[in-house]
């Protein structure tokens, strides 16, 4: 019973000794994550490789949506970036750990995800569609011939993609892969029947592989916005960062930056050829 106590008197005294450490962290630092980046001149953001949001160039250096976005951020705020990436389901685990400060990785706003971090105003928008394999769907006549127990439809594990997934195709098999790239591989080389991602992924894999693999959707299978995230309780951050989106949005900068993008193809000479 004594050593019951004292064990838990060194463990009292350890939290306390860690959360005193957190407190003088914070306080040297004004107590905000905003003077935290502005002190230390860094700004750390959260990325997971999915075009054309962040790739790699020619050079290995990443470029993108997300990448101009986060770029342009951290030089209004006086701050240099440094990018992390992650695997697309690690992405919140990190940000809540505290290892990064910012995710800016084309991440969808949820209701689910909102229990867990802060997010921003929206700065984009996006649909989820799918591209399907010519060869394994080429008797199909509705998008309702993928709800089958025989079918297998892939998508990025951790993603709305995945959710929507098993949501509209409950009978299918979900082949959950994890990343973007391999998804595309699987559908292309006949794998999987289908892969549902956020647009332009599956337009841009049907245009790159027209001969195997097309694009049967008129319209979305769903709409998302898209936008930054933040751990919760950093209030005085948010706020600056949804003034930094409504002043980029006025000037037309981030709608800009989104056209090129997405509108076109004129980037994919500047990227790294996948082998």
């Amino acid at each position: 019973m004594i050593f019951l106590r004292y064990s838990l008197f060194v463990i009292s005294l350890i939290f306390s000794a860690a959360f005193s450490q957190q407190l003088l962290a914070d306080s040297n630092y004004g107590g905000t994550l905003l003077n935290k980046i502005q002190q230390q001149g860094v700004l750390n953001v959260g990325v997971s490789m999915q075009a054309p949001w962040v790739m790699k160039n020619n050079k290995g250096k990443l470029i993108g949506f997300e990448i101009d976005i986060a770029n342009q951020l951290a030089n209004d705020l006086g701050v240099r970036v440094k990018f992390k990436q992650y695997p697309w389901q690690n992405l919140i685990p990190a940000l809540k750990q505290g290892k990064i400060d910012i995710i800016a990785s084309g991440l969808s706003i949820t209701a689910k995800r909102a229990l867990e971090i802060n997010f921003s105003n929206s700065y984009a928008s996006s649909g989820y569609s799918l591209v399907s394999n010519l060869s394994l769907t080429s008797d199909f006549t509705s998008i309702k011939d993928l709800n089958n127990n025989k079918i297998y439809i892939a998508a990025v594990q951790g993603t709305v993609s995945a959710d929507l997934a098993s949501k509209i195709f409950p009978n299918a098999i979900l082949d959950l892969r994890k990343t973007s790239a391999d998804a595309t591989s699987a559908v292309v080389n006949g794998s999987v029947h289908a892969f549902i991602a956020s647009s332009p992924i599956p337009e841009f894999v049907s245009l790159k592989y027209a001969n195997k693999v097309d694009s049967p959707l008129k319209k979305p299978l769903l709409t998302t916005k898209e936008a930054f995230a933040i751990k919760k309780n950093n209030q005085e951050m948010l706020n600056f960062l949804n003034a930094w989106i409504t002043a980029h949005q006025a000037d037309e900068w981030i709608s800009s930056s989104h056209k090129y993008w997405f509108n076109n193809l004129d980037w994919r000479s500047r990227i790294a050829k996948q082998k």
